[in-house]
């Protein structure tokens, strides 16, 4: 059993991939980032190779054509070549521009951009003689080699082929005429040069699945990995049920805390405890201020004593607001009618005990309790919605 939870069988979990990323751990794909140089380099001879080899004939006439007046003026032969120069620096900055934007991308490409002072920072390890022989002959040297030998293989095929389908043109290039001939030449170079490029995307499809792969295999945690990082994020379960249960007795003790200002609680009589307040001014309906079962009922039936706040006895109402409101809520309007008889009578009882009117008549509103709120003790329908 010990060695199965050693075993790194469980991805990685957002935490792990957060913190590896941290470190600078992230997939990245060297191929990809070639290739991206190198098909830039190609498109860029494409799109401005024209312009650059325009600027850089005239530089070639203005370098060789010599005057009387440039020999013995050192000044207009430099501004002659500055001047020269100037044609050349639009598209060769537009060309390095572009190489630059694709080397970033194809770095950025796999794994996004990342900073990390960690990664950045020396390690002996890595300067370490039998850890460069570890790296040397371990797994990721085979891959690389593996690699190396790919790339060999595809570039070289693929510059036999494009040899064989140009080879006619070549042999045709003998028997054109200058300057037709040089610029034939140099335009089937850089469509060779392209297709040498573009035969790096079929190391990239492969290279890039594998890094992917290779980083997730790296960051697989064991099971007891995932248990321990769920502890130190959650929480133990057994903090986690000590919080809950002061947060419980906290909010007891808030509940009990606002018995002493209902109006009336209205009890089972032994099983459930509801305390009601009313206030016209802040709210339209009653509210429930408390509420409980068993022990806690008979917690805000003892306060109720204390306090000498009215309880009376509906079983049937009692259930039916302990089930269906929230503390702090309004009741729902089915049960309006049956509370405002209980609060009527609370008010005409305490006007009796005050000596301002009769004793009121004893209630039963059990059939003010609509049909589907009659409920039992253990919060079931006694008769159902559609009887």
């Amino acid at each position: 059993m010990a060695e199965t939870d050693q075993e790194r069988t469980e991805e990685a979990t957002p935490r792990k991939q957060e913190k590896a990323r941290e470190k600078g751990q992230v997939p990245r794909s060297k191929e990809l980032a070639t290739a991206m140089v190198l098909i830039s380099s190609a498109i860029g001879f494409l799109w401005f190779g024209r312009d650059a080899s325009m600027a850089m004939q005239q530089i070639f006439i203005d370098s060789l054509t010599i005057e009387r007046a440039r020999i013995y003026d050192m000044n207009a032969y430099i501004n002659g070549i500055a001047g020269s120069l100037k044609g050349l620096l639009p598209s060769m900055a537009a060309f390095m521009a572009l190489v630059f934007i694709c080397a970033f991308v194809g770095s950025i490409a796999l794994g996004g951009l990342t900073v990390s002072a960690e990664a950045a920072r020396p390690k002996l390890s890595k300067m370490s003689p039998l850890q460069g022989f570890k790296r040397m002959f371990g797994t990721q040297a085979v891959v690389e080699l593996v690699k190396a030998i790919a790339k060999f293989s595809v570039v070289a095929v693929v510059a036999v082929m494009l040899l064989n389908i140009l080879f006619p043109e070549i042999l045709q290039l003998s028997s054109e005429s200058a300057p037709g001939n040089i610029i034939h030449a140099i335009t089937m170079f850089v469509w060779m040069f392209v297709g040498l490029c573009c035969s790096m995307l079929l190391i990239v499809v492969i290279d890039v699945p594998f890094q992917l792969y290779n980083h997730n295999k790296q960051l697989r945690m064991t099971m007891q990995e995932v248990k321990d990082e769920y502890k130190d994020t959650e929480g133990s379960p057994e903090i986690k049920r000590r919080i809950r249960r002061v947060q419980m007795e906290m909010a007891q003790r808030r509940m009990m805390g606002e018995v002493p200002n209902a109006d009336v609680v209205v009890t089972n009589p032994d099983h459930f405890a509801v305390a009601l307040r009313y206030d016209s001014r802040d709210a339209k309906a009653p509210v429930v201020v408390a509420k409980g079962i068993d022990f806690v009922a008979e917690q805000i039936k003892q306060m109720a004593r204390e306090h000498e706040i009215p309880i009376m006895r509906q079983a049937a109402l009692a259930r039916a607001v302990y089930y269906t409101t929230e503390l702090e809520k309004e009741i729902p309007g089915p049960l309006f009618a049956a509370v405002a008889q209980i609060l009527a009578y609370v008010f005409q009882l305490k006007m009796y005990q005050k000596g301002k009117g009769s004793r009121p008549k004893s209630l039963n509103i059990d059939k003010e309790i609509p049909r589907e709120l009659l409920l039992d003790q253990d919060g079931k329908q006694i008769f159902p919605p559609d009887e």
